[in-house]
């Protein structure tokens, strides 16, 4: 079964992380993913830029509404994501618990909910 694995952070104290530190992040965050690609588990995953880039779209009586930046204020922000096949839930909680993010973060599993699972349209 896939699950996401999302990364949610705090994005001012990434920004505020002294450089040594972040060397050290992108590095455990490179072992993790070469870990998850030697097991078989990985199928994608990215870094995402800071919600300031980010754009939120919605349709509100048949007009497209836009708005830049971060929606809503909050602690921590999605920061990135792993897709994986595990076995079962526990087996993807698994592999979040060893995401660094977990250590400084949350990281969100959430199970695919694969298109074979809907009714067929006819």
């Amino acid at each position: 079964m896939r699950y996401m694995l999302l990364i949610y952070a705090n994005e001012a104290a990434m920004a505020a992380a002294p450089t040594e530190r972040t060397y050290e992040i992108s590095a455990a965050y490179g072992a993790y993913t070469e870990a998850l690609k030697k097991s078989g588990a990985w199928l994608a995953g990215d870094r995402l830029k800071p919600t300031q880039a980010a754009t939120a779209v919605r349709m509100a009586n048949g007009k497209t509404n836009v708005l830049d930046g971060p929606y809503a204020d909050t602690k921590e922000q999605l920061a990135g994501f792993y897709m994986i096949e595990a076995e079962d839930a526990d087996a993807a909680i698994a592999w979040a618990a060893r995401c660094p993010g977990a250590s400084a973060g949350t990281i969100e599993v959430r199970p695919i909910w694969e298109m074979t699972e809907y009714p067929s349209e006819k």
